[in-house]
């Protein structure tokens, strides 16, 4: 009976997170969703997903409408990406993360009131994912991009963890080369988070100016983000003058493309990754240790525009180096995030998962449903 009492405990976690949680249950108005049972799945024999059982299938997503109250849609074949009406959604597509990308699209499309407006820019290193995509989400509006690898490739310097260090990491630096000129307002989310909430209330954040908007956590000790030979280099510390830099996670953004493009933002990061692998390869020593993170903060920190911290109940997937359970952060919930080395998906699978992760588990779509199983037996 140890699965029931598991699943008690899942129930149970859940259920207090919407008490404490008010934002959980403002769910968009019922008419926004209308589900269809899952009556089919698609399987991909050739692909190894996140779980690595060859041939386990997705199901396909639920069908989804706009809210009564919501605009008249472009019809979906004459819809471009530079519609003006769309609201834009970057994440990548890799087999190690898949799951957890098709969890967090299904939870963008379900939650928003006005789901024929989102427009998903998926980044790949395999065009070939667009195809699950297309097979899992009919209904979807998206386009994918093929990032190189070997575009980041000699930039990229070794990390305290391994995932820390794909090259597809570093594809949200290239988003405004690699995006249509026409977007020049984007949402990137990682693979590893579910809404909870309607994404357009994020899309429509004032940035006042700014480029980045990304919930800030200044209480956090800033200067640990970089070793003590960053900053005993006054010519490097003083990057930080007149600024008063806070950390923010690079998972949840809302990016001005437009600002992005005409201030060269990319090649401004990848100059502090040159300085880190020039550095790394000095006596001295490098000058930070985790991956994308730092070129980021080295830019954008202390030029932040502030969200509220709604959007990023990050750290859910504990430390980088050993992963732990965590609770949530005192106040509302509009994005959970796993970020950290413990992700829901793998958790769930290893019949060891934090109470949080049944939060995630509404949006899985990835194996056959208990329909399908009970079906069979």
């Amino acid at each position: 009976m140890l699965w029931a009492a598991r699943a008690s405990g899942f129930f149970s976690a859940a259920m207090l997170m919407v008490v404490l949680s008010p934002s959980l249950q403002s769910f968009p108005p019922a008419e926004a969703i209308r589900s269809s049972h899952f009556d089919s799945h698609v399987r991909f024999p050739g692909q190894i997903a996140a779980g690595g059982a060859r041939g386990l299938p997705f199901r396909r997503a639920p069908s989804f409408r706009n809210a009564a109250d919501c605009a008249t849609p472009t019809t979906t074949n004459t819809t471009t990406v530079c519609d003006a009406s769309l609201v834009h959604i970057a994440i990548t597509l890799d087999e190690g993360y898949l799951r957890g990308s098709v969890a967090a699209v299904h939870s963008v499309v379900q939650h928003a009131v006005c789901p024929d407006t989102v427009f998903f820019h998926f980044l790949v290193s395999d065009p070939s994912l667009g195809d699950l995509v297309r097979a899992v989400f009919p209904q979807l509006r998206f386009k994918v991009y093929y990032f190189d690898p070997a575009r980041v490739r000699g930039l990229i310097s070794s990390s305290v963890r391994q995932a820390l260090e794909e090259p597809l990491n570093y594809a949200r630096n290239y988003l405004a080369d690699l995006l249509d000129p026409c977007v020049r307002r984007v949402v990137y989310l990682d693979s590893d988070l579910v809404l909870v909430d309607d994404v357009a209330k994020l899309w429509r954040t004032d940035l006042a100016g700014r480029t980045v908007g990304a919930p800030e956590y200044c209480h956090a000790n800033f200067t640990k983000y970089f070793t003590a030979r960053f900053w005993s280099d006054h010519r490097l510390a003083a990057t930080f003058a007149g600024r008063r830099p806070c950390y923010f996670n690079t998972g949840v953004m809302v990016l001005d493309l437009a600002r992005w493009r005409r201030a060269g933002y990319t090649r401004r990061i990848e100059r502090w990754m040159e300085t880190q692998r020039s550095a790394a390869a000095s006596p001295e020593g490098r000058i930070y240790e985790l991956g994308s993170l730092p070129p980021f903060l080295l830019v954008f920190a202390g030029h932040v525009a502030p969200i509220e911290h709604r959007w990023n109940q990050h750290g859910l997937g504990g430390d980088n180096v050993h992963g732990s359970c965590r609770d949530l952060h005192p106040g509302p919930v509009s994005l959970l995030h796993w970020s950290g080395s413990g992700k829901p998906w793998a958790r769930l699978g290893a019949g060891r998962p934090c109470p949080l992760d049944a939060l995630w588990a509404p949006f899985d779509l990835y194996g056959p449903d208990a329909a399908a199983v009970e079906t069979s037996r």
